[in-house]
């Protein structure tokens, strides 16, 4: 493959757990007293992922396209922002997503035994296979907002390519 036909970007994010919330990550709704608190649904693992995906792509970021200060977008489905993303990668470029690996970072909640919805939900939002999406998680030992249990944060990579 010509190296001019692929590429790599990255995405994070972080938000503040708050008590109450609802907890909406990968695209799935995880049990748990704590979610993660934002204009939107507020799913650090999609808002990572359409980050990694536009700046594969060269575009802006997601605050470009969602700005967390308009009131039409309270609470939207971050499912929308991915696909945005996967659109104005099509669209400036002829990109295609070839797949995403994921990173959770936290102490809570408990993310493991959702991983395979949380795959199957993001394929099916980006329109992969699951086979081409990896969730994992790990903790900060401890330390930190994270490593404390007051935040949640995402590390995303994701390969584009042009072609068919």
């Amino acid at each position: 493959m010509n190296p001019s036909q692929i590429r790599v970007g990255l995405g994070y994010d972080i938000h503040p757990l708050v008590t109450g919330r609802p907890c909406i990550l990968g695209g799935v709704r995880i049990p748990s007293d704590v979610g993660p608190d934002g204009h939107s649904d507020a799913d650090v693992v999609l808002h990572a992922i359409a980050d990694a995906i536009l700046g594969a792509a060269g575009l802006r970021d997601i605050g470009y396209y969602f700005p967390n200060n308009d009131a039409a977008i309270k609470g939207l489905d971050s499912a929308v922002i991915v696909k945005k993303a996967v659109a104005e990668a099509k669209a400036n470029g002829g990109w295609r997503v070839g797949n995403v690996d994921v990173v959770i970072i936290g102490e809570r909640p408990k993310v493991m035994a959702h991983v395979e919805a949380m795959k199957a939900r993001v394929a099916e939002i980006i329109g992969i296979a699951s086979s081409q999406v990896g969730i994992k998680a790990t903790t900060n030992e401890g330390m930190d907002s994270i490593g404390q249990g007051k935040a949640l944060a995402v590390q995303a990579i994701c390969f584009i390519f042009k072609g068919n």
